[in-house]
């Protein structure tokens, strides 16, 4: 230890080249020696400061600070800590410094020992953290206005749906209402129209009555189209009563009747297998009626209409084809959805737009679904798959 002592510099050494500023001032300010750092600091020389009063470095607010603040500390408790003044260079700017000073007596006389640091890292320290807090009191109360703003959106948005949801199920029971109340209408026009198409007409006369007759078929499927779209919205659904039933020789029927409902349209019939199958036979012939409309109402009726009935493993397979235009892919993933209609061809024998919702739900509500594949080369086949439920019971218990 004593030969690491011996190698330190000496006290001026230590005093001179301190890190920092170290000034000795008499009782009334004037500086009586400062150290080298400091001298460094303010661009003069020892001897050019010796006797120069403290106050005289100091900005003009810096002075009045001294005479009626820390001069007065001094003299009163003997000390200040931490007083940042703006010392003037030589060259007139201003440098902040921080002040610690101690009031001593030494044989009858009184000193000043003051020591300054320099506060530029200090300075750009606190102005790094005035920032950031400034900046993260804007983010506050950005996310606070973003938050209010999303709250209000969403009480927006519920009230929104809210008057939607009303305005849906008022259409809705409107669209149920009036479509039942048309039913008894219907119903006695046609009643009227055939009872008027008895006996003998003219030709004029009996294309009337076709005519009339063709329009109330088509009226009395869109209001059961529109009737079953209301039962779907509500959350009902579509309700199927199973019975058994011959597959191919009940689609043969739903053919034949087709026939007289499209005259201009070949329909054609292919079967597939044998068998007994549970389903519910109005709802399959409303499946195998709407997807036979469409195709004759989009496809070629220069060239048949298949209707094709098959037994696959305990599934029953419905497709119906026809050589129409091919369907774009984009338009293939919405056409099963509600109010959704292809081309205008054929006005005369499309419904509102549900046919093959309503198919999509009738084979949804067996337990099945709906698919279709259209191309230039093989035309459009729209294919219902239904489980065979209670035929296959039928046919292990014989």
């Amino acid at each position: 230890m004593p030969s690491d002592f011996a190698a330190a510099p000496d006290v001026v050494e230590l005093f001179e080249g301190a890190p920092c500023g170290l000034v000795v001032t008499d009782e009334d300010g004037r500086i009586l020696r400062a150290n080298r750092t400091f001298c460094d600091w303010l661009g003069y020389t020892g001897d050019e400061l010796s006797g120069v009063p403290f106050q005289n470095l100091l900005t003009v607010g810096g002075r009045i600070f001294h005479q009626t603040h820390w001069a007065p500390l001094m003299r009163l408790q003997g000390s200040v800590a931490e007083v940042k003044l703006s010392i003037v260079h030589r060259d007139r700017r201003q440098i902040i410094m921080l002040l610690n000073g101690v009031r001593r007596e030494r044989e009858g006389k009184v000193y000043n020992e003051l020591a300054f640091f320099g506060t530029a890292d200090r300075d750009k320290y606190e102005r790094e953290l005035l920032k950031a807090r400034k900046a993260a009191e804007e983010l506050l109360q950005e996310k606070t206005a973003a938050e209010a703003a999303l709250r209000q959106a969403q009480s927006e948005l519920n009230e929104a749906y809210e008057t939607a949801q009303r305005r849906a199920t008022f259409a809705e029971q409107m669209v149920a209402i009036v479509s039942h109340d048309l039913k008894n209408p219907l119903t006695a026009i046609k009643m009227a129209t055939d009872l008027l198409a008895r006996g003998e007409h003219t030709a004029q006369e009996t294309r009337l009555f076709k005519h009339v007759g063709d329009s109330v078929q088509r009226a009395t499927r869109m209001i059961a189209d529109l009737l079953d779209l209301t039962v779907i919205r509500v959350g009902r659904g579509i309700s199927v009563h199973p019975t058994e039933v011959d597959l191919h020789t009940f689609i043969g029927h739903c053919v034949a009747e087709l026939r007289v409902a499209f005259p201009r349209a070949e329909l054609a019939h292919c079967s597939d297998s044998t068998g007994l199958v549970a389903l519910d036979n109005d709802r399959l012939f409303q499946v195998i009626g709407n997807l036979t409309a469409n195709s004759v109402a989009y496809g070629d009726v220069a060239r048949p209409v298949t209707i094709t009935s098959a037994l696959e493993a305990g599934t029953v397979v419905i497709a119906v084809h026809n050589f129409g235009p091919v369907i774009p892919e984009t338009h293939r993933t919405r056409l099963f959805e509600p109010l959704t209609r292809g081309a205008a061809v054929h006005a005369d024998l499309r419904s509102v737009g549900l046919g093959l919702f309503i198919v999509r739900e009738i084979a949804r509500a067996h337990g099945g679904d709906v698919s279709v594949v259209s191309d230039a080369l093989e035309g459009t086949t729209f294919t219902v798959r239904l489980p065979r439920c209670a035929g296959e019971a039928v046919a292990s218990g014989e």
